[in-house]
């Protein structure tokens, strides 16, 4: 939870930059945010490494699962979620840059990072017991 958390400040603090044509940096902070975040709450809930591991940077099946186990999301935010992963926008922004035009916008990418980043601690926290 941690690591998502600075990987999200990072990429609050690159959107406060003067605006630049090439968001990368910051999307890929931003994904990889929601990634940790939706990976947390997995293991909070009992889910192995190995099988999150298996779902490579596949967010739509992350949020689903995450569903399943109780998280709430807007219907929107489900989504973007799924169309990260169909359109397999970490791939484009790590690998193929010349495809810039398939990215979803850059503040729906930092609107569902706040979305996770704010449901999923309070989850976690719920999740763990209590002393």
């Amino acid at each position: 939870m941690n690591l998502a958390t600075q990987y999200k400040a990072a990429a609050v603090k690159l959107g406060e930059a003067p605006s630049s044509p090439n968001r990368f940096p910051q999307r890929l902070l931003a994904l990889h945010a929601i990634e940790l975040y939706l990976d947390a709450l997995l293991q909070a809930k009992g889910l192995d490494d190995e099988p999150i591991h298996n779902f490579h940077h596949d967010l739509g099946e992350r949020a689903r699962i995450a569903g399943a186990a109780g998280l709430v999301l807007r219907q929107r935010t489900l989504a973007h979620l799924a169309t990260l992963s169909s359109a397999k926008e970490y791939l484009i922004v790590r690998y193929a840059p010349e495809l810039t035009s398939m990215l979803s916008q850059m503040n729906r990418v930092m609107t569902t990072l706040e979305e996770v980043s704010r449901k999923v601690p309070k989850m976690v926290k719920a999740t763990r017991p209590h002393k």
